[in-house]
């Protein structure tokens, strides 16, 4: 049960690039394949990819063309497909969707096998995001059922039984919503630390990356109750009403601008049901 495919969809990374590679290419225990997709990049990433590919015949290097832009709403998931059409092993146990931009330590994803044999019912799961801020390693908070977009480790079993990943803002939240009603379990392990050297949602500014956040919460099918607090909340932490304003604006063009929901009624109820009852102060995913 250690057979596990990385999937690393990475645009204009040189500059964290190699601190990824020497992550993974120090693991005790190393994936079956990795796939590294270079996503039209105009720096050196490609070429990065290419000479470490060399000396490792374990990775698979696919070269993307530059589409002319960053497509915030869902080419990274496009190229994580492009990325997992190319597996090579037809009898692997885990597939891991890996930022680019992510250092950690040799023994990360032993770690987080060792809790994938304890329960054979965790479904996702991953470590926890870690920022340098002001000389300090700080966790980037979020529910314990959450895992993180950069680093998301599924067994096949639940990767089967959720169908895969949406190709749309919210997939990372979908897939573990989605995966929770099914019955399995889904949680990030803090202890288990990743360095990541680009904050979350850097690529596009707190402006754009508060509205892609507001769609992608319209688009999974947030409650509005839910919404309305998580905004209140959001407005007190930096960049305050930026964030808040953002995040509001971007869930309401989803209204305005009739974008599809997720395609499952039954999913939609069961989230919105888990966010009342955390409203509510009951028992629910969402802690």
């Amino acid at each position: 049960m250690t057979k596990y495919i990385l999937i690393t969809p990475a645009r204009d990374e040189e500059d964290y690039l190699e601190r990824t590679i020497q992550s993974v290419v120090e693991q005790n225990i190393r994936p079956t394949q990795w796939i590294l997709m270079n996503d039209g990049s105009r720096d050196r990433t490609g070429e990065i990819m290419d000479r470490y590919a060399q000396r490792y015949p374990w990775m698979t290097v696919c070269h993307r063309n530059d589409r002319g832009f960053r497509n915030s709403a869902g080419g990274e998931i496009d190229a994580f497909y492009d990325g997992f059409s190319r597996i090579a092993c037809s009898d692997w146990n885990f597939v891991v969707k890996l930022d680019g931009d992510l250092s950690f330590a040799p023994d990360y994803f032993a770690k987080c096998l060792t809790e994938f044999a304890k329960d054979p019912r965790l479904g996702i799961s991953g470590g926890g995001i870690y920022h340098e801020l002001n000389g300090e390693v700080v966790l980037e908070k979020s529910p314990q059922f959450h895992v993180r977009g950069a680093t998301k480790i599924y067994r096949r079993e639940c990767w089967d039984d959720i169908g895969g990943l949406m190709r749309a803002p919210g997939w990372d939240t979908v897939d573990e919503l989605k995966a929770n009603m099914l019955g399995w379990k889904t949680r990030s392990f803090p202890e288990f630390q990743l360095l990541h050297h680009r904050y979350t949602g850097a690529a596009d500014g707190a402006w754009k990356n508060a509205i892609k956040d507001g769609r992608a919460n319209y688009i999974t099918g947030y409650h509005p109750l839910f919404m309305l607090v998580k905004c209140a909340v959001r407005s007190t932490k930096y960049p305050y009403m930026v964030g808040s304003v953002g995040l509001m604006l971007g869930f309401l063009k989803g209204y305005w601008q009739h974008i599809p929901q997720v395609q499952d009624r039954r999913l939609i109820r069961y989230t919105r049901n888990q966010q009342l009852r955390r409203l509510l102060l009951l028992d629910t995913i969402w802690k």
